[in-house]
């Protein structure tokens, strides 16, 4: 498991913090993908950060929930780190 996911464990044994993560699950997918990504890519974030042109502390930020990035941010993300941005929308 990666310290990502053991944290969110951890998180999810405390009752107010599950009961909220339904309604939060989209952006903590996101955090999760942004972050494995890097990850897999090898990068840290000052090295993803120059590949994008940005700080390394704009990328904890983005990486941390404190942003709602663009789409041409996650374009620059994606490609950076060798993936491909997909947006879905999904029928509840």
């Amino acid at each position: 498991m990666t310290k990502l996911a053991d944290l969110k464990a951890k998180l999810m044994e405390d009752p107010a913090f599950k009961a909220e993560y339904p309604a939060a699950d989209a952006e903590y997918a996101l955090i999760e993908a942004l972050v494995g990504a890097r990850t897999r890519a090898k990068l840290s974030q000052a090295e993803l950060a120059r590949r994008i042109g940005t700080t390394q502390s704009a990328v904890a930020r983005l990486e941390g929930g404190h942003v709602s990035p663009s789409l041409a941010t996650l374009r620059k993300y994606a490609a950076a780190t060798g993936a491909t941005l997909q947006i879905d929308l999904v029928t509840r």
